[in-house]
């Protein structure tokens, strides 16, 4: 901001989203203009409340987490007021920042309101991205989409940081280029009524509303929504047909993640974080975005193929712990499921009673078999190396022109071999098999052909419509990456494998507690077992052996 305006950004961790709505971690960063000034403030505040597993699970505060390391309410508040002053708070989200947490957590405290209402930064990036690169603009997704520094997600001094980066990479080039560079012009821009370009409802979903020019259905339909009884989709329908109304809009600015081709003097193809803006692609250009792309997607493919292995081995060390638990567990209520089919077939004669025992017999060597086969996977499961890591990401790399198919869509044969190479460069990703993507990246003819695909083409395109066709479909593959990595880290097992990298005794400790559980599941399956061969012998005549049924 030309005007260099002080003003505090902020974000909060809570203990959900239900009312009522309890901080349980606040950051600040002061701002003049769009830089950051001084050292963040940052506290964890004990407020003496449960904290529900599905928030622990997102931000990872525990009451017992918060009694130790946090701070009362009134001594955190008394810090942010000292901190922020009488300025302007700003967040990524203010309206659950300012209006739904801390507006009514400051009534209920008694504590007077500290500083002023500013403006959404998350308002600022869906308009200022429209129509949205990558998909949507959770903070996580931008961060990832633009390549921006891990901070610490759902923590409250990470996410303050994300923004910061996000500001300094991503939002002030486009906001300076558009010259919304002032703290009123930003504030006024975010306040503005507005509407996305593309359509996020109904039969012309994905479509741009800008279409309607030249489309009479889309446009009469804008005209119905406009007529709506529902006052926002009225609102909605009567803004799409005003914007029409305007002058023909000039090319929309071609944003793409993580590179800068105007002021950077790096070799090509080496990735930044950042964004590049012209309303042009030339040829060399539109090549250089493919490049860029495709290393972009070679790393997600790294980071993704090293999550999942990080919750493969802590999987397999909490199955190496706990296998004679669970191993005697499934013992127990195999003979009590066992004995109770027994012991009706001796009452109704329903059933052979000597191929009950084969049956019993049949299925502990089955689960035995089972046991000893994922004991050898367990201890085939290997942390990967920085060495295997780097080795990962030069494979991904040779490999990622494998990755989209799609390009040849009207071509079956093509189509099809790309498709079988790209579900076995999957399954090796997944399973972590390196001498697999090894083969492949060696020589993908080869491979092609020992799997049936036939002959694929590896050349580059040359036309310029093609290749924003390809770098399209690399980053539709970009943005799938992302959602599968979110998919995974919202996974309680990827929050165990996280936990136990920073804590190496934590694994134990929470193999101990499952232990106890499984523990006190076989003293009540021993009592019903026992209890069952009481009856057996009672009506038999002969006593049940332990080991048999």
């Amino acid at each position: 901001m030309d005007d260099n305006k002080s003003w505090i950004l902020i974000d909060t961790e809570t203990n959900g989203i239900s009312d009522p709505i309890f901080v349980v971690d606040i950051a600040a960063q002061r701002m003049s203009g769009w830089e950051p000034v001084g050292d963040p403030y940052q506290v964890l505040i004990n407020q003496n409340i449960d904290i529900p597993p599905e928030a622990s699970r997102i931000n990872g505060y525990t009451r017992e987490i918060l009694e130790r390391d946090g701070v009362p309410a009134r001594v955190a508040y008394d810090g942010l007021s000292a901190y922020t002053g009488n300025l302007p708070l700003v967040s990524y989200n203010l309206e659950f920042d300012w209006d739904r947490v801390l507006i009514p957590e400051w009534k209920r405290l008694g504590i007077q309101q500290i500083g002023c209402r500013g403006f959404c930064v998350l308002k600022l990036a869906q308009r200022l991205l429209d129509p949205v690169p990558a998909g949507n603009c959770k903070l996580q997704t931008l961060r990832q989409f633009y390549r921006l520094p891990e901070r610490g997600a759902h923590s409250a001094l990470g996410d303050v940081l994300t923004v910061v980066d996000l500001i300094a990479k991503v939002l002030r080039p486009i906001s300076d280029g558009r010259n919304i560079n002032s703290w009123n012009g930003v504030k006024e821009f975010t306040e503005e009524e507005w509407f996305p370009t593309r359509i996020g409802f109904g039969k012309f979903k994905g479509r741009s509303f800008q279409d309607a020019r030249h489309d009479q259905q889309l446009r009469v339909w804008l005209e119905w929504l406009s007529n709506s009884k529902n006052e926002r989709t009225a609102r909605m329908g009567s803004w799409y047909l005003s914007s029409l109304k305007k002058q023909e809009p000039t090319q929309q600015e071609f944003t793409a993640a993580a590179i800068d081709l105007n002021t950077s003097r790096e070799p090509r193809g080496t990735m930044r974080s950042g964004i590049v803006l012209f309303h042009s692609v030339e040829l060399d250009e539109i090549r250089f975005l493919v490049t860029a792309a495709r290393e972009r997607l070679a790393d997600l493919e790294v980071i993704y193929a090293r999550e999942c292995n990080a919750i493969a081995v802590t999987q397999s060390r909490l199955f190496s712990l706990l296998k004679e638990s669970y191993q005697r567990r499934d013992r127990l209520r195999m003979k009590v499921t066992y004995r109770r089919r027994y012991l009706d077939s001796i009452s109704s004669s329903d059933e052979d009673l000597d191929e009950i025992r084969e049956a019993y017999e049949s299925e502990r060597r089955r689960s035995k078999q089972e046991y000893d086969e994922a004991s050898k996977i367990a201890d085939s499961q290997k942390s990967l190396t920085e060495d295997q890591q780097a080795e990962l990401k030069a494979l991904f790399r040779k490999l990622v022109k494998l990755f989209h198919p799609d390009r040849h869509v009207n071509d079956p044969e093509a189509y099809k071999a790309y498709t079988l190479l790209t579900q076995e460069i999957t399954t090796a990703r997944d399973a972590g098999d390196i001498d697999k993507l090894r083969e492949i990246a060696s020589d993908p003819q080869a491979y092609a052909r020992k799997i049936g695909a036939g002959q694929i083409d590896l050349s580059d395109e040359a036309e310029l419509g093609k290749l924003r066709r390809l770098y399209e479909s690399i980053q539709t593959q970009i943005l799938e990456m992302l959602e599968a990595l979110d998919e995974i880290r919202s996974d309680p097992k990827y929050e165990l494998a996280q936990l136990s990298a920073r804590r190496p005794d934590y694994l134990s400790e929470i193999a101990d507690e499952y232990r106890a559980d499984i523990e006190k599941e076989c003293e009540t399956l021993e009592r019903e077992a026992e209890d069952l061969a009481s009856q057996i012998e009672e009506l038999t005549g002969s006593p049940v052996s332990d080991d048999q049924l």
